[in-house]
């Protein structure tokens, strides 16, 4: 499945290509991410991504002296030295989608998924008028929901029914 910014990242160029993207910092010897200024970012600390309940983990980086880098308009948006975050597992993430998405297996699951609708969310959306859930809490929009396709499948059925007689 695509991830949130999958058209940016492969379709963009620029942005793609950008060296003051964080991911496109080169790595030394002693594993220290290095801009285009050639100044090195060191790590600084390792936080918990907010909102995760998988523990996954995000590594702050904070350049060593940006003081007279001829990129720091460019590379930075406050006074203070740039601080970059990196999250390896999202990236690593990333790559694998690229690959899978960039096969010719996923290649035939991108053009079949482009050309089949979801019919049953189409009709009940378009031809049943039903948009939106208007009832507030799971249970309830369970209920809601449960309703709608009942309905759908009565419709559904009817339908059927009025059909077999002409056939015949």
């Amino acid at each position: 499945m695509k991830f949130p910014m999958y058209k940016k990242e492969t379709k963009e160029k620029g942005y793609h290509d950008d060296p003051f993207r964080a991911v496109n910092f080169n790595v030394d010897s002693d594993g220290d991410l290095v801009c285009p200024g050639g100044k090195k970012f060191h790590f600084a600390y390792r936080k918990a991504v907010r909102g995760n309940q998988y523990g996954r983990q995000e590594e702050y980086y904070t350049c060593e002296d940006c003081s007279g880098c001829l990129y720091a308009s460019q590379c930075k948006k406050t006074n203070k030295n740039r601080t970059v975050c990196i999250n390896s597992e999202l990236s690593s993430r990333h790559k694998e989608v690229l690959e899978n998405l960039e096969s010719i297996q996923g290649a035939l699951l991108r053009m079949n998924r482009s050309i089949q609708a979801e019919g049953t969310f189409g009709v009940m959306k378009y031809d049943r008028w039903y948009k939106r859930v208007v009832r507030k809490g799971l249970n309830r929009v369970k209920l809601e929901w449960l309703l709608v396709s009942i309905g759908y499948n009565l419709s559904k059925f009817r339908n059927k029914k009025m059909r077999l007689p002409e056939a015949a």
